[in-house]
């Protein structure tokens, strides 16, 4: 069997709301292959992979199960083109020095109604969560998405829906935790809150409000993120080989 094809296999289908034909539950597999047009091409995945695998935690915030932090809040349809402009894709996130050059530009493409999400000068937000509302990571499929925002910091985005896309890329660079609200909270929180993001209790808890929030289940995508990304995750699970 292929190797792609053993990888996707463990790579889950977000449950976004896009068209019921096109929708599946966060805690399924697909068997679809990376080499498709709009899928994470192989070398890329396995570059962006390995690099996150051997990243430094050491300005993370929490466990892999609980991220705190303030958040940054954005509306709907926040699209690629947004958080990482074509212009900076460029950068070769395997590359260390690039990548922190990438996650300097995350969200540089917002409009500026939503604040600047990181500050002149820095190449890090101060934001581990970003909040947002339907459709988000819309656009075009680029895997420079995700790992802009992680790059930056970024730990967590919870949004009321996701594009395929974006959700899949997340997933498979291991990058961030796509997680989905239960309902829209983008209108109850407010940028600079401090939240706190629980995966197993399945909440995010507002501290400067004091409000809770339902999220969904993240499933089988969470183990494959924890690993650090697809590859590593098949690795860790003997699908593929260990590096040598």
């Amino acid at each position: 069997m292929a190797v792609s094809t053993v990888v996707m296999r463990a790579l889950p289908s977000p449950g976004i709301a896009v068209s019921p034909a096109s929708s599946s539950s966060s805690s399924s597999f697909s068997s679809s292959t990376l080499s498709c047009s709009r899928g994470v091409p192989l070398a890329a995945a396995a570059a962006l992979s390995s690099h996150v695998a051997n990243s430094s935690s050491a300005d993370q915030s929490g466990s892999a199960a609980t991220i705190h932090g303030r958040c940054f809040v954005v509306g709907d349809n926040i699209d690629t083109d947004q958080i990482i402009p074509a212009e900076y894709l460029t950068l070769v996130p395997s590359k260390p020095e690039e990548y922190q050059k990438l996650g300097s530009y995350a969200m540089i493409g917002l409009p500026a109604k939503w604040g600047r999400f990181i500050e002149e000068g820095k190449s890090k937000t101060e934001y581990k969560v970003v909040i947002g509302g339907a459709n988000f990571g819309c656009g075009s499929s680029r895997e420079h998405a995700p790992v802009a925002l992680g790059a930056a910091g970024v730990r967590a985005v919870v949004a009321e829906s996701y594009a395929r896309i974006f959700f899949r890329n997340s997933v498979a660079t291991g990058e961030l935790y796509p997680v989905e609200s239960q309902g829209r909270i983008c209108d109850e929180n407010k940028t600079g809150d401090y939240v706190t993001v629980d995966l197993e209790l399945g909440t995010l808890v507002n501290h400067t409000t004091g409000k809770q929030y339902a999220l969904k289940p993240i499933g089988e995508a969470g183990p494959v993120i924890d690993a650090g990304g697809i590859f590593a995750y098949a690795r860790k699970t003997g699908m593929i080989p260990a590096a040598a």
